[in-house]
C-alpha cells in the first residue's frame, strides 16, 4: 500500500470521522527534516526566493535563511513551515487528481491552514489539553497493524519514502490534540433528542424511493463575524466569481482549491458521502433538487457564502440481519490526569477483583468513566461497526460471561464481558442509530466549524509576506 494511504490512515485512527467543515482534512504527511541552523531571520514572500547568482570561483557560497512570513500569537511561522506544507498539499492533490490552483493563490491556502492549525495547537496548551507519548506511539502501531506491517517495517517505508520518523510522530501526536479539542468544546456538548431523529425518519419515510446518500463537493467563501455590508459585499463578489468560472467548464476541484476558504479547498472541496442527516443545514433543500453533475446556485449562512456539487447519490434501503453481542465494561479513560501506565494498572487490578469473585456491574458503577456505568457498564445489545475496531476485535473474542485482558482503545483501557449473541434483524433499529449519528455528525461538523471560525477571529496574526 502506498504510504499516502497509510498516512491517511492514520488521521482516521488519531482522529476518527473526519469532517470537511471542521477541521479534519489534513494529510498526515510529515516535513522533511528542517536544515540544520534553520530558523526565523529576516521577513520575506512566501513565495520561494529568487536563485543567487552562482558564486565566483573560490568564494563562499551563500546559504538562503529560513524568513518569518507570519506571526500567530507570539509564534512564528516561517517560508520553510509553508514550503514544506506546500509540498504535502501538492502530493495530496496529485493523487486526489485535483489541478492545482496558481502558485500564490497555493501559497496562500497553505499559510491560512497553517495559522488555523497554529491556532488551536495554542487553545489546547492554553487549556491545559495534552497527548503523551505512548498515545502517539500506539496510534501509530495501529496504522501499522491495520496494513500487516510491523513498526519497524513501518518505520523503513517512512525512512524509503523520504519522511523522518519524529516528524511523522509529531504530525501524530498534532492531529489528536486537534481531535482533544474538539471532543472536549464540542462533542461531548452535542445533543440529539428523540424527536430530532422521529422528525428526520419521517422526512425520509415521505420522499420517493427512501433514504438517497449523497456524494459532494463544495466551495465555501466565509464572512467575518460582525463583517461590515463593504465586506460582506466583497466576499459575495468572491463566490459569484468562483460560480461563474464553474459554470464556465472550469474544474469545480481546481475553483474550490482557488477560492474555498474550507479546510477542504485543497482537497477539491469534497465533503464525501453524506445522508441528508449529515447535510450542513444550508444545504439540505437544495441538494434532494440537484441531480447528477449539477451545481447549486450561492447559498447563504452565517458564516459565508457556498457552492455545492452533486458528484454521485445512492440509495441505503437494504434490509440488515447482523450478529450482535450483548456486552457490558468498564472503562478508565487516559488523559491529562491519568497516564497510559496508570490506566493500565487500575484496569488490571479491577479484573483481579472480578476473578476474586467481586462483581462486574458493581465494579463498573463505582469505576467505570463512561455513561454506561449507571448502568453496570450494560452496553445493551451491539451490532458490527457499533464500536471502535480494537474493542469490536476483543469482544469478539471473547466466551459468554469470560471477562476480556485490558484492551487498549482511542478512549482509554477496558475491560469487557459478553453477557448474550444473537442473530437479529435490525433494519429499524439501525435507522434510528444511523439517523441519530448522522444529526449528532452534521451538529458537531457545523458547532466545530464556528468553533475554529470564532477561534481564528480571535487569534492575532500578523502577515509580513510584503516585507522584504
Amino acid at each position: 500500500m502506498a504510504v499516502r494511504r497509510l498516512l491517511l490512515c492514520a488521521a482516521s485512527l488519531a482522529l476518527g470521522a473526519c469532517v470537511s467543515f471542521a477541521f479534519a482534512q489534513s494529510p498526515i504527511v510529515p516535513p522533511a527534516q528542517r536544515p540544520p541552523g534553520a530558523g526565523p531571520a529576516a521577513p520575506a514572500a512566501i513565495a520561494p526566493a529568487a536563485a543567487a547568482p552562482a558564486p565566483a570561483r573560490g568564494a563562499t557560497q551563500v546559504v538562503p535563511l529560513d524568513r518569518v512570513i507570519a506571526v500567530v500569537n507570539d509564534e512564528a511561522l516561517t517560508q520553510w513551515d509553508v514550503g514544506e506544507q506546500r509540498k504535502v498539499v501538492l502530493t495530496q492533490m496529485k493523487s486526489a487528481n485535483v489541478p492545482p490552483p496558481a502558485a500564490d493563490v497555493l501559497d496562500k491556502q497553505v499559510l491560512e491552514r497553517l495559522i488555523t492549525e497554529r491556532a488551536i495547537q495554542q487553545f489546547a496548551k492554553e487549556t491545559g489539553i495534552r497527548v503523551d507519548d505512548t498515545t502517539v506511539e500506539r496510534t501509530i502501531g495501529r496504522v501499522a497493524e491495520e496494513n500487516k506491517m510491523s513498526q519497524d517495517e513501518f518505520r523503513k517505508l517512512l525512512e524509503k519514502e523520504g519522511m523522518a520518523y519524529p516528524q511523522y510522530r509529531e504530525e501524530i501526536r498534532r492531529q489528536i490534540l486537534i481531535q482533544r479539542v474538539r471532543e472536549r468544546e464540542v462533542e461531548n456538548k452535542v445533543i440529539v433528542t428523540d424527536a430530532e431523529v422521529d422528525n428526520y425518519l419521517a422526512t425520509i419515510a415521505a420522499q420517493a424511493g427512501g433514504e438517497q446518500e449523497y456524494l459532494l463537493s463544495h466551495i465555501y467563501v466565509t464572512v467575518p463575524e460582525q463583517a461590515t455590508p463593504t465586506q460582506i459585499d466583497a466576499r459575495r463578489a468572491r463566490a459569484n466569481e468562483a460560480l461563474a468560472q464553474v459554470q464556465s467548464g472550469k474544474d469545480f476541484g481546481q475553483v474550490a482549491a482557488t477560492f474555498s476558504d474550507a479546510p477542504d479547498a485543497l482537497s477539491g472541496g469534497s465533503l464525501g458521502w453524506r445522508t441528508t442527516a449529515r447535510l450542513p443545514t444550508v444545504f439540505t433543500d437544495v441538494v434532494r433538487t440537484l441531480k447528477v453533475g449539477e451545481v447549486s446556485p450561492i447559498l447563504r449562512s452565517a458564516g459565508g457564502f457556498h457552492i455545492v456539487k452533486m458528484v454521485d447519490l445512492r440509495s441505503r434501503n437494504q434490509p440488515t440481519v447482523v450478529d450482535q453481542t450483548h456486552a457490558r465494561h468498564i472503562l478508565i479513560r487516559v488523559n491529562e490526569i491519568t497516564s497510559e501506565a496508570d490506566g493500565k494498572a487500575k484496569v488490571e487490578r479491577l479484573r483481579d477483583r472480578i476473578a476474586g469473585g467481586a462483581k462486574f456491574d458493581d465494579l463498573a458503577r463505582v469505576n467505570s468513566e463512561d455513561p454506561s456505568s449507571v448502568k453496570g457498564g450494560d452496553l445493551g445489545w451491539l451490532s458490527p461497526g457499533d464500536t471502535v475496531p480494537d474493542f469490536e476485535a476483543a469482544m469478539d473474542k471473547l466466551k459468554i460471561d469470560e471477562v476480556s485482558q485490558p484492551v487498549r482503545t482511542p478512549f482509554g483501557w477496558h475491560l469487557v464481558q459478553v453477557l448474550e449473541r444473537r442473530k437479529q434483524d435490525i433494519t429499524e433499529e439501525r435507522r434510528r442509530d444511523q439517523a441519530r449519528l448522522a444529526l449528532r455528525q452534521r451538529k458537531s461538523d457545523e458547532q466545530f466549524a464556528e468553533f475554529v471560525r470564532q477561534l481564528r477571529d480571535r487569534t492575532y496574526v500578523e502577515y509580513r509576506t510584503d516585507e522584504r
